[in-house]
């Protein structure tokens, strides 16, 4: 009986799993918490609104019709989770999604303004209706923020840098440019992600900033 070959021995190791926020529990806990206290607050108060005006049921039902939405929001947010393996994006709430980033047919960059909080993000797309992800890259709020760790920004900046089809080289140059100015020990205010989400214009709750948007960008840096 001939000996079995290494590959039938041993196993394929299994993708390294690079999480992309969203896979702290202490974290996702403080989330959810802060969140239903909120609920709280708002259907109270709807609820108490309406319950002078048509009284004890009516307030009740308003309450309920206002808290069911944002409960939905807050266990959607708390829950959800995100991560690189390989070079797919895998994205678990009540389900779990998986993007290839090298297949990906579209890739923008999304800054949206939320109360003077500025996150930066890449928007992928597979090209199928309803099947795109958000990959948060960094969150600003004044001078001060919070951005994604070195060893994910290197993973996801080699895994588009591969897409033809989004022109993925693009987008793995603001990442490149990003890890350099940390390299270098710029200023939060000098880093590329910064200044990208400074220029987005104010007023707006997102701004999408297509490949030619963020080529220019990226050459201004060099």
């Amino acid at each position: 009986m001939s000996e079995p070959d290494a590959a039938e021995r041993t196993p394929a190791p299994e993708p390294e799993r690079i999480a992309l926020y969203g896979d702290n529990p202490a974290l996702r806990r403080r989330r959810a918490l802060s969140g239903l206290i909120g609920v709280v607050i708002l259907a109270a108060a709807f609820g108490g609104i309406a319950g002078l005006i048509g009284g004890q049921t009516a307030g009740l039902v308003v309450a309920a019709t206002v808290a069911a939405p944002l409960l939905y929001l807050v266990s959607f947010s708390a829950r959800r989770q995100i991560w690189l393996e390989g070079n797919t994006v895998v994205v678990r709430n009540w389900g779990t999604r998986r993007i290839d980033l090298v297949t990906a047919k579209n890739i923008d960059v999304l800054v949206t303004d939320v109360r003077g909080t500025r996150t930066v993000g890449l928007l992928v797309g597979s090209g199928q209706r309803n099947k795109a992800v958000k990959i948060d890259l960094a969150m600003y709020s004044g001078t001060g923020g919070r951005e994604l760790g070195i060893l994910a920004l290197r993973r996801l900046a080699d895994a588009v840098v591969n897409n033809i089809d989004a022109n993925g080289v693009v987008f793995s140059g603001l990442l490149v440019a990003q890890l350099r100015s940390e390299a270098r020990g710029d200023g939060v205010a000098d880093r590329p992600l910064y200044r990208l989400a400074s220029v987005a214009p104010s007023g707006k709750f997102a701004q999408r900033f297509t490949m030619d948007a963020v080529s220019r960008f990226v050459a201004t840096l060099e």
